[in-house]
């Protein structure tokens, strides 16, 4: 704990001897911003004081902004794009031990949010963010302690820093990659989602009704396109889980237009952002995904299979098929593939029992723990 001399003003603790958190997350869609608030949610229940920072507002001149507005426009209309950026900078290659420029230059307004709010630990939940601590706690400037949140199942190296004090991590696998690599302490915690995820869901019973009225005896398969609506070909694969005898339902976020084309699809369900995602993913019979990001792992947390299929460019790619490879779901490359995969999850079959608990298996501990315990 910092002593009042270190910062410019002393600020008293929080009541009950309760730490400061900042947690910088990043608008980037919503999977950062969903993790950040269950941790700063975990956080309170601790009697800590959380604190939520963008780091895309750190950056100065509206640089934030534009690389938001950039990579959405990339992921949605120019894959080939970004998965030239990912392939270029982000996969393998070890650390970046000097930071990414851009980070760095939020570091000031970093550290004066940290002095002004009285920080006691530092949590990033993006890899921008993870690059920033790293870059300033090696260099002394950043006082307090650094933990990164690692919210991929596939690592990838604007996520490492020597810097950083500590590594949470979803897999194991994942904790071996980042302790290679720059040598960090590591925990394995597993994914961070909010505790309705992992329990009985009220409105469940809502969206069966709903289902079963647009199409009786149609098994529901989600289709995920994340907030921004990003994705490739769900029509098309809408079209062939239709034929299959299914029922698509298409989360389509917030892309209106999306959704437009979706809704054309003779049998398909085209939403658009939903709240109610534990009433939802409780009433599916697979979740058809894209990024291993959020909706994927809690689909995970609540029991139901997962298939990956006509992933994301990038680091998307990269986590499907880890997971996959961990036995956490299923991969389908093609149309046939999927089918095939959709096919042997029977209801109370042995494989849909087996991948359900090998998925709820992945939720290991509390990760705020190991920020509190710091």
């Amino acid at each position: 704990m910092r002593t009042p001399a270190q910062v410019p003003h002393a600020v008293p603790p929080p009541p009950g001897g309760g730490r400061r958190t900042l947690i910088v997350s990043a608008s980037m869609g919503a999977g950062h911003d969903t993790v950040a608030a269950e941790l700063a949610r975990r956080a309170t229940s601790y009697g800590h004081e959380p604190h939520v920072v963008d780091v895309l507002r750190l950056l100065p001149c509206g640089l934030g902004t534009g690389l938001r507005q950039g990579y959405r426009a990339s992921v949605r209309h120019a894959p080939w794009v970004y998965a030239g950026v990912y392939g270029a900078f982000l996969r393998g290659g070890g650390p970046r031990p000097s930071g990414v420029p851009l980070a760095r230059l939020a570091g000031d307004r970093l550290t004066g949010l940290v002095d002004r709010l009285g920080i006691d630990v530092v949590v990033s939940v993006f890899h921008l963010a993870a690059q920033l601590t790293g870059h300033l706690r090696s260099r002394g400037v950043l006082r307090v302690p650094s933990t990164v949140f690692l919210l991929d199942f596939a690592v990838h190296r604007q996520w490492l820093h020597p810097g950083n004090d500590r590594y949470l991590c979803l897999t194991d696998a994942a904790a071996a990659e980042v302790r290679a690599a720059v040598g960090a302490r590591t925990v394995t915690t597993g994914p961070v989602v909010a505790p309705a995820f992992r329990a009985p869901a009220p409105g469940a019973a809502r969206w069966r009704e709903r289902f079963a009225g647009r199409a009786p005896g149609r098994p529901p398969v989600l289709l995920s396109a994340g907030a921004w609506g990003a994705a490739s070909g769900l029509a098309a694969t809408a079209r062939t889980l239709a034929g299959a005898g299914y029922l698509p339902v298409v989360l389509c976020g917030r892309h209106q237009r999306l959704r437009e084309r979706v809704s054309r699809v003779p049998w398909a369900v085209a939403l658009d952002w939903t709240d109610d995602m534990p009433g939802l993913l409780c009433a599916a019979y697979a979740l058809v995904d894209n990024a291993a990001g959020q909706t994927a792992v809690q689909a995970l947390a609540a029991g139901l299979p997962v298939v990956g299929h006509r992933p994301l460019p990038g680091h998307g790619a990269d986590g499907v098929r880890r997971m996959a490879g961990l036995g956490l779901s299923e991969y389908a490359p093609d149309g046939p593939a999927l089918l095939e995969a959709l096919g042997r999850l029977a209801e109370n079959g042995r494989e849909r029992t087996s991948l359900a608990a090998r998925g709820r298996a992945l939720f290991r501990c509390d990760a705020m723990e190991h920020v509190a315990g710091l």
